[in-house]
């Protein structure tokens, strides 16, 4: 499975509900067997389920991404919003994970927002990914994109 963005993101931006220089948003690892699906994953309560219990180095409830920095690529002819790297270590086990969720922490049902905590993507591992205790599982170049939406 690829990366994938929920059809309800997309429908938000173009409502002005999401903004990508400004708003919060979090990230979170996912358990081994999760499965997304872009047509009903689409707010963080969807998939809490299936989020890495704390333990290990991992805190549930996301970790905030910094660094949003958004820019218009003409080569790609695309937007892009990129973040900084997001980090978890080890500690006290190892820390195994399929992918990482990004939300945005900043909508909720009070602003006229579709969702609260919207899914903007599913960030797909390709498989298990699993860091020994002490290691560092980082998500480097995390960038989401827009082309035709």
């Amino acid at each position: 499975m690829a990366n994938q963005v929920p059809n309800s993101f997309k429908t938000m931006l173009w409502k002005g509900q999401i903004n990508g220089a400004t708003d919060t948003f979090k990230v979170i690892l996912m358990q081994i067997g999760f499965v997304f699906d872009k047509d009903n994953h689409q707010d963080y309560n969807d998939v809490s389920s299936w989020e890495l219990p704390d333990g290990n180095g991992y805190s549930t409830g996301g970790q905030a991404l910094t660094g949003n920095t958004v820019y218009t690529d003409d080569i790609e002819d695309r937007c892009e919003v990129t973040f900084n790297n997001a980090t978890w270590t080890a500690s006290g086990g190892p820390l195994s994970t399929v992918g990482a969720i990004i939300f945005n922490d900043s909508t909720d049902s009070g602003g006229g927002d579709d969702y609260t905590d919207a899914i903007c993507t599913f960030l797909d591992a390709g498989g298990t990914q699993t860091v020994a205790d002490g290691a560092a599982l980082t998500i480097s170049n995390i960038m989401l994109t827009a082309e035709d939406i």
